[in-house]
This record gives C-alpha cells, structure tokens and sequence, in this order.
C-alpha cells in the first residue's frame, strides 16, 4: 500500500510543521497587512472628512459678522439702507443684527457677552468699557467736529438756569462713564467751577429724560437725537453750545472677533465708512432713515442730522491715537476710570492703522 500510494501520487511531496507553520503564517500576515492598510486609509479618509466639515464649519463661522446699534447712528441707517449686507454678500460675508440698545453700556455688555462684534459708541464709554476690563478694541474712528451741536447740557423751559455757572448747588443727570459725565466735567472745568459744587445724579437716557421734565434733577447733560426731542417736543432749552472738548465717535471691536475674524471685520467696518460717506452727500435721505429708526418727527429728524454733523468714520491715526489718550489719562485724573488704558494696544489688530 505504501508503495502503490507512493507510486500513484509521485507529484506529492512531505512537509515538516515547521514549513506549514511558516507558509500559514505568511499568508495570515499578509492578510494583517492588507486590512491595516485599508483601515489606515479609511481611518485618513475619515479624518479628512473630518477636517473638512470642521473647516466649513469655521469658515461659515468666519462668513458672519454681528452688528450692535442704539437708536440713531451709521449702523442702524445702514441696516436700513440694506446696501451693506448686499456689498459684504459679494464677499461671501453675512450680516446679522443685534439691537436697539438704549445706550452705549448696555451695548457693550452685548459685545462683552459675545452677543454682537461691532457697534457704535462714544470714546467715553469705549474707553471706560475697556479700563473695566471688557475685552473690546478700538476699530474705526469718527473725528471731532469742533463746532457740532451733538451734545449740549439741557434745562427745563421755565428754568431759572442760564449758564453753567448757575449749576452750582444743583442735580444734573448724566451717565456715569459716559459722554454726558464728560461733558458736564469738561464744562465745569472751562469755568473753574469744582466739580464737588454740582451734585451728579446717574441715569440712563431714558429715565434721565422724565426725571428732567418733572423736575427731578435741574438739568441733564446728553446728546443727540435727545436734544432736538428735548427741545422741539419738550420746550428744554440749552445752556451750552458747542462742547469745550469735543469727543470721538467709536466702532468698537469685541476683541476676539478681531483676532479670529479680521477679514470680516475689517469689511464690515469699511461697508460701514463708505455708508457714512453716501449719507454725507445724501442728508435728505438720512432725515429719512431717522424718520423710519426713531419714530420721531421730520423736523426733529432735520435738526439732528443738521446737529451731528458728518458721518465720517476712519482708520486711526497716530494723531488719533494720542488724542484719545489724552482722553484716557483725563478719565484716570478724575478717577472715573479704575485704571490707564493704552490707546495705541487698544485699537484692533487688523493692520489697517493709517499713516501720519
């Protein structure tokens, strides 16, 4: 049997355990090697996948810019006009809107709570928000304009008061922080008058305006569109004309936006330059706008128009720059600012400082 078996199947050859062993085992490793090659690539693929949503994801991120605004202003005029939104789309850039605030602290909470990236204030409150601590950045400015009517100290009708030198003794509201703080300091000090003589009394715009009508406080140191409605529906009167130090406009910067979305925010911020400037050679239009904004009557329109003044926003300069600290120490000075702030590392990182 051995023989014939031997015989019958000569082709057959004998293979120790060892060689079995071997050849089994190369087989199942080569096996290994291609399913972890095919696990590596579908683990890549996935991870690229991945990648890519997160990209899109930031990306969308990045395409959206949030605009905060009080009543009155470029930003509520330009959400208006709608010519923004379409110029940012062309950039692959979306608007959203956040707002109306009532004053500028209460817009500065929304970008300090990451609820709005840019907004419009004045270099007070931007100022005071960022010596507070608020992570915020200085944009773009609107420069002084040396004889606007934008701010005044405002009395009652009837009111004995006819100069600031006749505060002495009395209550006028202001906004602690603020531009009407300011201003009625800047007044006191231009008539050597001490600051202790005249008792301040901290309200927001909207309560200060029924306070000074019923004859809660004796005056009221604001700004527009709440001096032409104090005036036209209200009988006030001003005391002041022209401001002894007139102030900034400011787009302030939630600062992370800044760092992370520069791109858009620089667009919005220059959107918003060229916006003023159409409503400079438009100003019929923006007595309109206002109309539509405010509720208020076309005259009380026309005289705030009038008041302000141009709606120029730009870059800052270095001049800007140290004018506004000026400001800043000033602020520091009068302790109505807990600490220095540094103009030049305030304003936004976008590289869009303009020369000299």
């Amino acid at each position: 049997m051995n023989y014939f078996t031997e015989r019958r199947f000569p082709h057959k050859q004998k293979y120790s355990v060892s060689k079995i062993f071997a050849v089994t085992t190369s087989f199942f490793g080569l096996m290994a090697s291609s399913c972890s090659q095919q696990t590596a690539m579908n683990a890549a693929a996935n991870q690229d996948s991945s990648l890519k949503t997160l990209s899109t994801k930031t990306t969308e991120k990045n395409n959206v810019i949030r605009l905060g605004y009080q009543k009155g202003g470029i930003i509520p005029i330009a959400r208006q006009r709608g010519e923004l939104e379409r110029q940012l789309a062309t950039q692959n850039i979306k608007v959203e809107w956040s707002g109306p605030f009532d004053r500028c602290a209460t817009l500065l909470s929304s970008l300090n709570g990451n609820r709005a990236d840019i907004g419009g204030c004045g270099d007070i409150p931007s100022i005071s928000g960022i010596a507070a601590g608020q992570p915020l950045c200085i944009g773009s400015v609107q420069r002084p304009v040396l004889n606007s009517l934008s701010n005044a100290i405002l009395v009652r009708g009837d009111s004995a008061i006819r100069k600031p030198t006749d505060l002495i003794g009395k209550k006028v509201a202001v906004n602690q922080g603020g531009a009407g703080e300011y201003l009625l300091l800047k007044v006191l000090e231009k008539e050597n008058i001490p600051s202790y003589k005249v008792q301040r009394v901290y309200l927001s715009p909207n309560d200060a305006a029924p306070a000074l009508y019923q004859g809660s406080v004796d005056a009221w140191a604001v700004w527009e569109p709440y001096i032409s409605i104090a005036q036209l529906e209200h009988q006030a009167r001003r005391i002041t004309t022209t401001h002894p130090a007139p102030t900034y406009g400011i787009l302030v910067v939630r600062s992370d936006a800044a760092k992370d979305n520069p791109v858009a925010v620089k667009a919005a911020l220059t959107g918003l330059s060229q916006n003023g400037e159409w409503l400079n050679q438009h100003s019929d239009a923006a007595s309109d706008f206002l109309v539509k904004e405010l509720k208020i009557s076309d005259a009380v329109a026309k005289q705030v128009t009038k008041n302000r003044g141009p709606e120029s926003y730009v870059f800052p300069n270095t001049e800007d720059i140290a004018n506004l600290q000026k400001t800043a120490d000033w602020l520091l000075e009068q302790k109505i600012i807990p600490q220095r702030v540094d103009i030049a590392t305030a304003v936004c990182p976008l590289e869009t400082t303009a020369p000299k």
